[in-house]
């Protein structure tokens, strides 16, 4: 075999490894370019009264710092447990009997029907148990930046955190609505507290993918009938 001929052949080989790596992408953690624009808290209009005390930039002088204004930060003790069981039994138990015999007839002697006799029974039992139980059980901590303040004065925050290991990445999201008033100090809140919680916590890369369902299989499963 000629050189060149080794090189032709050696050409596809390695196109195809190359189209090989690129089928499965490593996974990166989304992290925001320097110069990009990102959005920020609209100021809030302040009243040329010429006094210090400003009521929408107010922040109480003796306290430990609190998330109050759009842009602040709170950090967020998630303590999520869920638990719910149901537990029931049926039992039907139905028993029957029929017994009947001819003793006359008009016209016939009565000799002839010492035998004509009918029985019957029946009998239908029914046993049925079920159990349901579920628990969730989701800890960890988050630090959220105030999004929104509501008219009546609650925040509304959101947080996300990627972290990446070699091949992997998990991404935790969180947002809720949170009354100050349950802000604790050290500018912490319990998950428990805040309102229309939601939680997310995925991960991308190859432990991902491995608990996932490949294409092929989830077309069969969406056909076949069983």
């Amino acid at each position: 075999m000629t050189l060149r001929a080794f090189v032709l052949l050696a050409l596809p080989a390695v196109a195809a490894l190359g189209g090989c790596s690129t089928l499965y992408p490593l996974p990166k953690v989304d992290i925001p370019e320097t110069t990009q624009v990102r959005p920020q808290p609209m100021p809030q209009p302040v009243a040329a009264t010429g006094s210090i005390y400003q009521s929408v930039a107010y922040r109480p002088l003796f306290e430990d710092h609190r998330a109050r204004l759009v842009g602040d930060t709170i950090t967020v003790q998630i303590v999520e447990k869920v638990s719910a069981s149901q537990t029931s039994a049926s039992t039907i138990d139905k028993n029957g009997a029929v017994q009947g015999s001819i003793s006359a007839l008009p016209f016939l002697n009565p000799n002839s029907f010492t035998r004509a006799s009918a029985t019957g029974s029946s009998s239908n039992t029914f046993n049925g148990k079920g159990s349901t139980e579920n628990t969730n059980d989701f800890s960890g901590t988050i630090t959220a930046t105030v999004t929104d303040v509501l008219a009546n004065g609650h925040l509304v925050i959101a947080g996300e955190k990627q972290i990446g290991v070699n091949q992997n990445v998990d991404v935790l999201r969180f947002s809720g609505q949170v009354d100050p008033r349950s802000i604790q100090p050290g500018n912490s809140v319990a998950s428990a507290q805040i309102a229309n919680v939601r939680v997310e916590h995925r991960g991308r890369g190859a432990q991902a993918d491995a608990q996932g369902i490949g294409w092929l299989g989830r077309f069969f499963l969406n056909v076949l009938p069983l």
